[in-house]
């Protein structure tokens, strides 16, 4: 029974720090889009750049 107060405040600390956290995405339907838009466009740039290096490599190889 010692521990009794020492639970009560590990419990009420975790209940504030989850109540702090950000629960869900407060970004709208079109806002969500957009941004996984760019991060599209930037993921084939940056997969058209690696092969484009990997196309001069195999080239300068040979």
């Amino acid at each position: 029974m010692a521990r009794g107060n020492q639970r009560e405040k590990a419990r009420e600390k975790n209940l504030k720090a989850q109540s702090a956290q950000k629960s869900k995405n407060a970004k709208s339907g079109t806002e969500m889009q957009r941004d996984k838009e760019a991060v599209a466009e930037m993921m084939r740039k940056k997969q058209a750049a690696a092969d484009a290096k990997r196309a001069a490599a195999a080239a300068g190889g040979k």
